[in-house]
């Protein structure tokens, strides 16, 4: 049987900011079509997936204790996520380090710190688990993007980031 968690070791933090009420949290195996749903906020031209014909990528997924799904929940909704891997690593020491991916607010819910909470967490989730670095790509030029990522802890220029696609 499949865990409701999809790691169940993961645990819930509550995050207040004024009077908004916002969850971060690991997400929940059965919150897949939440999840696409939000997506839809990411790539606007990616083809819609059925939920039934990726159940098995969706368990392989939860299933992996290097994934980390990060959501942030208000008032039921997933309004923001990203994803974290966590590479083991031959080299520094043997420490891991983290990728994120799929940086995501619902554009409703924009510009209110979720996409920052979100991504604070995934870098304390790396540095918990002794990642000697954590990565992100973005593909956006904007100046206020790049100040997004900026403010939520990363810096940009440190290396010089390469692209491939088949």
């Amino acid at each position: 049987m499949i865990p409701i968690e999809c790691i169940m070791r993961k645990t819930t933090i509550r995050v207040r900011k004024m009077y908004n009420d916002v969850d971060i949290r690991y997400i929940r195996q059965d919150e897949i079509q939440k999840l696409l749903d939000l997506y839809k906020h990411l790539h606007k031209d990616d083809p819609e997936l059925n939920v039934d014909s990726i159940n098995s990528l969706w368990e392989q997924i939860c299933n992996d204790k290097n994934m980390h799904y990060i959501v942030a929940e208000k008032d039921a909704q997933l309004v923001a996520s990203c994803v974290l891997v966590i590479v083991p690593n031959l080299t520094r020491n043997a420490r891991p380090y983290g990728l994120i991916e799929n940086v995501v607010t619902h554009n409703d819910f924009r510009r209110k710190g979720y996409g920052t909470k979100v991504l604070r967490k995934a870098l304390n989730i790396a540095w918990e688990h002794n990642c000697y670095k954590v990565m992100l790509l973005t593909g956006s030029k904007q100046e206020g993007t790049l100040k997004f990522y900026e403010n939520a802890g990363f810096k940009m220029g440190v290396k010089t980031g390469f692209i491939a696609t088949p």
